[in-house]
């Protein structure tokens, strides 16, 4: 996922998030990721993918396996059917889950393995916050 999305980095508007929902939404391309995810950890590689709901996600079974097969989650605030999924999906209790929910920027749970661990973050914004940031109205190009 990281390797297809590196090609959209520069392009105006357009963030990784939006595209992992656009390569997973058509059959073809979806068993296409689904299979290079698979590849590149066979080969020791790192694959990287990033959604902003676990729904789009876990939409069909051939793409729930990425979500299987994925050794670290880090999660920020969730919407509420998709902190639903997350806790049946990775038995997260509700003192956990409420570090994602309504929860402030920076503000999450890291999931690695089966160990889950609340953080909060503060990134100081004069940074690579710029870089970062999914707010187009605050990333370098609208500055």
């Amino acid at each position: 996922m990281k390797v297809a999305c590196t090609v959209w980095l520069g392009a105006k508007g357009v963030k990784a998030s939006d595209l992992s929902r656009f390569l997973l939404k058509e059959e073809q391309t979806a068993a296409y990721s689904v299979e290079i995810w698979k590849r590149f950890r066979k080969w020791g590689g790192i694959p990287t993918g990033i959604t902003q709901n676990i729904k789009d996600l876990l939409s069909s079974r051939e793409i729930e396996n990425i979500f299987e097969n994925s050794d670290f989650i880090y999660m920020l605030n969730q919407a509420s059917g998709d902190r639903q999924i997350l806790a049946k999906q990775l038995n997260i209790s509700p003192t956990q889950l409420s570090y994602v929910t309504n929860s402030n920027e920076g503000e999450g749970l890291l999931f690695y393995g089966n160990v889950i661990i609340p953080f909060v973050d503060r990134f100081p914004k004069n940074s690579l916050y710029k870089i970062m940031t999914t707010r187009l109205e605050e990333t370098s190009e609208a500055g």
